[in-house]
């Protein structure tokens, strides 16, 4: 019994220091939907990172179990399904190309070493299906119903050179719910573009997570910057609320 009451009071001394502030500085949000206007953007929910068969599990896999983040990134997909609203996702690809590059970050390097998000070129789906580039099982029937925005993929964190911004500039979106992987590099990135092109964002906190290092707390950084910059910071359940208020 020792054992089990160790490891649980671990996990709530992990929880604790990614709680909000007893008495805040920063001023509340005020942020409202127009679900006319609003979408769902996940970034990366791909195999590599969310399932114990990536080849990053040993660095995310106590972040996503201490979030539930699977379950609730797939909380997500259904209730904006039942909304109606407007749902993509900016993957995250490399192809044999990618192999050339002549730098790299750290993250990068890594990424490139253990073989992440790996597919045999841009015209082929052969070997992708279950692998770790491929999205997770549980989300297929959400994002290939011909309705989700798939876009183009990014190749280091942000949309920038991905058509996410022009997808929904095109479906006269301005408000976007921002979840996915992994917290502190394509999520934050993702936030930081979203908000410099002119969007409302905010981020589902307990949707996303991120690489736990010696060199540190990826959710740690994450959270912080979160509460800095976003609209608005919610949990799942206050999402999924928000997105259908009458049940």
């Amino acid at each position: 019994m020792a054992a089990p009451l160790a490891a649980a009071a671990q996990e709530r001394g992990g929880m604790d220091k990614y709680a909000d502030p007893d008495k805040p500085l920063l001023p509340p949000s005020d942020m409202t939907l127009d679900l006319a206007r609003t979408a769902l953007v996940v970034t990366d929910p791909q195999i590599d990172f969310l399932s114990p068969k990536g080849v990053v599990w040993g660095a995310v896999g106590q972040s996503v179990r201490q979030m539930n983040t699977v379950a609730n990134i797939g909380r997500l997909f259904a209730a904006a399904k039942k909304a109606n609203i407007t749902v993509a996702v900016s993957p995250h690809y490399y192809y044999p190309s990618d192999d050339g590059w002549r730098f790299d970050g750290a993250i990068e390097k890594l990424m490139h070493k253990v073989g992440m998000f790996k597919r045999r070129g841009p015209y082929t789906i052969d070997g992708f299906e279950n692998s770790g580039a491929d999205f997770m099982p549980e989300y297929k029937p959400y994002i290939l119903d011909n309705k989700t925005i798939v876009a183009s993929p990014h190749k280091v964190y942000g949309p920038e050179q991905n058509d996410l911004v022009l997808q929904l500039r095109k479906h006269r979106v301005d408000q976007v719910i921002l979840a996915g992987m992994s917290a502190n590099l394509c999520v934050e990135s993702h936030l930081r573009e979203l908000l410099e092109q002119g969007f409302e964002v905010a981020v589902v906190r307990d949707a996303t997570a991120a690489a736990i290092l010696p060199e540190g707390d990826g959710y740690l950084a994450a959270i912080t910057n979160f509460r800095f910059m976003a609209n608005a910071l919610w949990t799942t359940s206050e999402t999924v609320k928000r997105l259908n208020p009458t049940g």
